[in-house]
């Protein structure tokens, strides 16, 4: 620790008198010396040496170990530093070895910590360290009161001499030797540090103020004096090169302690050098106040990016997590911003705990709902694991059956069962699977080695239907007048062939039906014409039979006309209920949409015959 002196203003002390021809006249013009070297904060009234970086916690333990058991006065600022960069450390071995737990399958709440031997024997020499600057403090103080007694002591010897003035040359010698005395003596009690200071320079200035020294004595003690002055001025205009201002910021306090204890130099001398001096501690001390307010920027810089990691991760924290994918897709996130916290710096020491508490509360919150929604989905999986287990147990009780319609049936429940159920661990899922598939393709192999025979038959009759599609496509480009007839039997032809390969029956389905529907949809245009036709040659002959043979025609047309819309419309409902999930709905379907053209169609043909009479009427 710096002495108690340092922690007060420094007053510099006038300069003295140096011989009995020095007047009280001259000691009284002298200029006040007034150091302008700043008071150190608590946290920098230890020496700061530049920080080593450790990069594991046995070079950290060490060094607490060799703090412990030495005689080294362990400073505050390095037992500081050496217990954040082992937990640092520390933090980011255990929550290695979590995620590499969780990464290798394991469950994060079943994840156990180990006692650490390592942080146990830390907390050990770190409590031997606390006790033994408890001690040193206590011992300190101690010592100050015992400095300040002595110094009181040796101001009171001074306040004597100055009471005999004719005895004072006699004890110049005394009074040196109390000069150095007081300069021995170090630490005193902060605040006793200024007045005692000014107490003693009183005095000797008034003990100086009696000196008759002669002048060869005199010049010779400002001399010396100004040596030592100008050697201080030398080592402070140096510490302008320090590369650590920490440093050259504590040696230049320790240049104003020697500076203060010397004595005076000429007259003419004194505030040349005295300028000299404070010129030299000016740009020290700028450039501590820099270096401490670019500290202070760069901790508002870091407590301002901590910040808002913290506003992330509890945004991250309070997201709704639907699945397992959600979970491990925010942990991926949190752990990211974990990281980059990692590499920001101390936020200012008030706030450097709070803002670390704030950011390790969001993640324990958001990894302690991640355990418990795991935990549960673990017995969850453990249920569906058995479930899937007794549809394995029935898959092959059945997978040697020869009863083929109704095993097939049974074995496909199974197989809409199993969808249903939920997840398992997928390395289980996945051996699970397989055992329930190896059952099943059993049963369906030896189906299919039995029905061989069979899929023969199917490809003849894929072959027969291809046939009849041909000669249904040969028909319509006839258009003969019997065409209606052929196709009606190729379609009776058709449907009582029997069942085709699985693989060609969509296939096959869709051919025939649109080689069918474009044949029906000429022929109905076709025909219709011709009845057009043939109506319009005949009217002239409806017309004879009467006058109102016409409106009679119309009548019955019109009739006929509504009839048919009326048969279209409960066509067109009855489609709207039918189910089109199997092939045989669609079939059907498609058989009714045909009905349905086919009669407007026919709507179509009465209208323009009912036109054809009306224009006839009006010729």
């Amino acid at each position: 620790m710096m002495d108690s002196q340092e922690n007060a203003p420094v007053i510099s002390p006038s300069e003295e008198t140096g011989n009995n021809e020095v007047l009280k006249e001259e000691v009284a013009a002298q200029p006040a010396e007034t150091p302008v070297a700043q008071t150190a904060s608590p946290v920098e009234t230890e020496e700061v040496q530049p920080q080593k970086v450790y990069e594991t916690k046995a070079e950290i333990l060490e060094r607490v170990r060799e703090i412990a058991h030495t005689d080294e006065s362990p400073q505050k600022e390095e037992i500081d530093y050496l217990k954040t960069a082992f937990y640092k450390l520390h933090i980011a071995e255990r929550e290695a070895k979590i995620k590499a737990f969780v990464d290798a399958g394991g469950d994060p709440e079943q994840y156990q910590i180990s006692p650490d031997e390592q942080e146990e024997a830390f907390k050990a020499e770190m409590g031997i360290i606390k006790e033994k600057r408890a001690k040193i403090f206590k011992e300190q103080e101690a010592e100050k009161q015992e400095n300040l007694t002595k110094k009181l002591a040796i101001i009171d010897k001074i306040k004597a001499m100055i009471t005999t003035p004719e005895e004072a040359n006699k004890s110049y010698q005394e009074f040196k030797a109390l000069q150095q005395q007081w300069r021995e003596i170090k630490n005193v009690p902060a605040e006793k540090a200024n007045e005692l200071w000014r107490n003693y320079q009183l005095y000797v200035e008034q003990f100086y103020d009696m000196l008759r020294l002669n002048s060869i004595a005199r010049d010779e003690d400002f001399k010396k004096n100004l040596e030592a002055k100008t050697r201080l001025c030398e080592i402070a205009e140096n510490l302008a090169n320090e590369d650590d201002i920490i440093s050259a910021f504590h040696q230049l306090q320790k240049l104003h302690q020697e500076y203060r204890e010397l004595g005076p130099v000429a007259k003419e001398q004194r505030e040349e050098i005295w300028n000299r001096f404070k010129a030299a501690s000016t740009v020290i001390n700028k450039r501590h106040q820099q270096h401490f307010e670019g500290i202070r920027a760069k901790e508002e810089e870091n407590l301002a990016r901590k910040t808002e990691l913290c506003e992330k991760v509890e945004a991250i924290a309070a997201e709704e997590n639907k699945g397992s994918g959600d979970w491990e897709k925010h942990t991926k996130q949190i752990i990211e911003l974990q990281t980059e916290w990692k590499t920001i710096g101390f936020a200012p020491q008030k706030m450097n705990v709070k803002i670390f508490e704030r950011f390790r509360a969001a993640c324990d919150d958001f990894f302690g709902r991640k355990a418990e929604y795991f935990k549960g989905l673990k017995e969850s999986f453990k249920e569906n694991a058995e479930k899937k287990r007794a549809l394995i147990e029935k898959a092959k009780a059945l997978q040697d059956s020869t009863e083929w319609k109704s095993t097939s049936d049974k074995l496909i429940a199974l197989q809409k069962e199993w969808k249903t159920i939920g997840m398992v661990p997928k390395k289980l899922g996945d051996q699970l699977w397989e055992e329930f598939l190896g059952a099943c393709n059993k049963f369906f192999e030896a189906r299919k080695a039995a029905g061989a025979g069979q899929h023969s038959d199917e490809y003849d009759n894929l072959a027969k239907k291809r046939e009849v599609i041909e000669k249904i496509k040969a028909a319509a480009e006839q258009a003969g007048d019997d065409i209606q007839e052929k196709v009606q039997k190729l379609v009776e032809e058709y449907n009582a062939i029997g069942h085709v390969p699985f693989k060609e029956k969509d296939k096959i389905y869709e051919e025939y039906h649109a080689v069918l529907d474009k044949l029906y949809k000429e022929l109905n245009i076709t025909v219709a014409k011709r009845r057009l036709n043939n109506f319009k040659q005949n009217l002239k002959q409806v017309a004879e039979r009467g006058e109102n043979a016409l409106d009679n025609e119309r009548a019955r047309l019109f009739r006929q006309y509504e009839a048919i819309k009326q048969e279209v419309q409960t066509y067109e409902n009855n489609l709207g209920f039918l189910n089109v999930s199997s092939k045989k709905g669609n079939s059907l379907i498609d058989e009714m949409n045909r009905k349905v053209q086919k009669l407007k169609d026919d709507m179509n043909l009465v209208r323009e015959k009912i036109k054809a009479i009306d224009a006839e009427n009006k010729e």
